[in-house]
């Protein structure tokens, strides 16, 4: 009995060192974890810090340049408008003419003494990350402590690892040079200024090329829900992809049709019950198929096939779905705008009597106003909520408020229109008139699709980059 108690209060022994471990454990991550978080928050904050700090320098110089610009401009304006005036008097009589003291004469000699304008001197300022590594967090060693004799128990022997050498280092350098860097041109008295303001606005960017969860294969499609989700029409992973407005992955769906043939996705829209109508095409077909949030098919309809891209916008308040369609080969394109009821009847045209070439993105404003972007006569078409054609704006070029392959389209709260201006490389924002307001960004690789959240951020896809950013309440 004397051997068999001896066991027993061995056993009892281990059990109480393995409860004990536990706890020591227990408290040990509880303190690494708590060190870790610390260290981050000093990190966030010395981020935040630099990364204002850089945008200080930046509009200090921008300003600096945007203030030669236009003293500049003003210049060139006189100087362009002597030409007018001296065209115009050649026009009248040019021998009478070139026996006169003109103004063009005297502008021009004007200018001839004086200094032409020098380059603006800036100063790049750069970002030089310290060579001193981060902090280690804290080593874990064993200890060695007398331990209580316990009956029976064999002689232990035990090794700990050190990790002390092991240290967390910020490899990359970042560079923050602050340098006017040439995106477009535009176009003032038949001279060309380089460079566009890159976007003054803070900005969510997430996404990669790949197939994975929140990976994309030219994101051609966006649209956010009421409850603040984006959808987003991951056209060559044949699927939709949802997420929150701060980037992070939901769920997705594969957009597939009754027949479970999947479809390419190009666009989408919601209408008033919540729904999701998507257009695109499988290998034999195109059609528009309305899901549920969850990707659950409700119903369908056939369209035409074309090898045209197509956008899809829904009145809401006439429970109609605007589909875009483009027939004819290269060189003799024809563009209209489809309206079509929940069953897929048709029931209207818009469009075809203003020479829309290929229609691409679609939208329908608060006053049910039609907006259509036109890929190929580079330009909006607008339409009131019965279909008459009230306008067009923008036009080929490079210039504010010109575009180059418009692409998706939206409105915010105020009934400003905003614009992916593909072939730019840079998002605009027109007003309800068509006159143009500002850039909103002028860094984007190949914006596609635009969407307008219930608070107001503003959310663009890339499919040069295969990336989505959302930009904050402007």
């Amino acid at each position: 009995m004397d051997i068999l108690e001896s066991y027993c209060s061995f056993i009892r022994g281990l059990r109480e060192k393995e409860k004990t471990l536990n706890e020591q454990k227990q408290q040990r991550d509880n303190s690494i974890i708590q060190a870790y978080n610390q260290m981050v928050q000093k990190l966030k904050e010395r981020k935040d810090h630099l990364l204002s700090e850089s945008q200080q320098i930046h509009n200090e110089t921008f300003e600096e340049i945007q203030t030669e610009r236009d003293r500049v401009f003003a210049d060139v304006d006189e100087l362009s408008a002597a030409c007018d005036r001296a065209e115009q008097e050649l026009q009248q009589g040019w021998v009478e003419f070139l026996g006169q003291q003109t103004t063009l004469t005297g502008v021009v000699g004007k200018y001839r003494e004086k200094a032409a304008p020098t380059p603006v001197q800036t100063q790049p300022a750069v970002f030089q990350p310290t060579d001193t590594p981060v902090p280690v967090l804290g080593h874990v060693r064993v200890q060695s402590l007398p331990s209580a004799p316990i009956p029976a128990a064999p002689a232990s022997r035990g090794t700990g690892h050190h990790h002390g050498n092991h240290r967390l280092r910020l490899h990359q350098s970042l560079d923050l040079k602050r340098i006017f860097k040439p995106r477009g041109r535009g176009h003032h008295c038949g001279y060309q200024w380089q460079g566009e303001p890159q976007s003054q606005y803070h900005r969510t960017t997430f996404g990669t090329s790949g197939s994975g969860p929140g990976q994309f294969y030219s994101p051609s499609g966006v649209t956010v829900s009421d409850e603040s989700e984006i959808f987003v029409a991951d056209r060559d992973n044949q699927r939709i992809q949802v997420f929150t407005l701060q980037g992070a992955f939901v769920r997705q769906f594969p957009t597939v049709v009754p027949s479970e043939e999947k479809i390419k996705p190009e666009d989408m829209a919601l209408d008033g019950e919540g729904n999701l109508w998507v257009v695109g095409r499988t290998e034999s077909a195109h059609c528009a198929v309305q899901y549920n949030k969850q990707g659950r098919v409700r119903r369908k309809f056939d369209l035409q096939q074309t090898g045209w891209f197509r956008g899809v916008a829904v009145d809401t308040r006439r429970n109609h779905i605007l589909i875009t369609q483009t027939t004819g080969d290269c060189g003799n394109q024809h563009g209209e705008v489809l309206v079509f009821t929940p069953d897929g009847t048709l029931v209207g045209t818009v469009g075809q009597q203003q020479g829309m070439k290929n229609p691409r993105h679609i939208t329908v404003d608060r006053e049910g106003n039609i907006l259509v972007s036109d890929c190929r006569n580079n330009c909006i078409h607008v339409y009131n909520k019965d279909g008459q054609f009230m306008f067009p704006f923008g036009g080929e070029g490079r210039g504010k408020g010109q575009l180059w392959g418009p692409s998706g389209i939206c409105t915010d709260r105020a009934g400003n229109i905003i614009v992916a201006d593909q072939g730019n490389r840079r998002v605009e924002m027109f007003d309800k008139t068509g006159k143009f307001l500002k850039h909103i960004t002028t860094d984007m690789g190949w914006p596609c699709a635009v969407a307008m959240a219930p608070q107001g951020q503003l959310v663009v896809t890339d499919i040069e980059n295969h990336t989505v950013s959302i930009f904050p309440t402007y």
